[in-house]
């Protein structure tokens, strides 16, 4: 039997319209993107903003219990880093952040046919499968 992968979708927009989205600001052709996003009872979440609230948690919690704690500290504290995590945006599905194939096909689809009029640059889906995605950073054991 065939394993059953979990999928998510991104996308990454235009720094204009990534304010707009952090801030909740009006933006031009916005009504549109969430449009798509209501149809699916879906969502935005700034990369940069959830890997801070990663950070955070495991400061206040145990840094112990957050295996990726440093490589996240130290990819927020990259100015080139900031800016693209900044521009980033995970799609969470009914508050979940990985969901099945259909929800995902049909979001980047549609996201897809979107992005020249709204400032979407990019669209990706990915899945959960190990194998397709990099594993993260060995644990400093040194650093906390």
């Amino acid at each position: 039997m065939a394993e059953a992968w979990q999928f998510q979708v991104r996308i990454t927009v235009t720094p204009a319209l990534a304010e707009a989205l952090r801030a909740g600001k009006p933006y031009d052709g916005r009504d549109l993107l969430e449009a798509v996003l209501r149809e699916h009872d879906a969502s935005l979440k700034c990369q940069f903003d959830a890997f801070a609230d990663y950070v955070d948690a495991a400061e206040r919690e145990g840094r112990e219990r957050y295996p990726l704690y440093q490589w996240t500290k130290d990819t927020i504290g990259n100015r080139e880093k900031k800016a693209k995590y900044l521009k980033s945006f995970t799609v969470y599905v009914r508050g979940e952040e990985v969901y099945g194939s259909e929800a995902a096909d049909s979001l980047h689809a549609r996201l897809s046919a979107l992005a020249d009029q709204v400032g979407i640059e990019s669209v990706s889906r990915f899945d959960t499968n190990p194998a397709n995605n990099p594993q993260p950073p060995a644990r400093d054991q040194g650093r906390h």
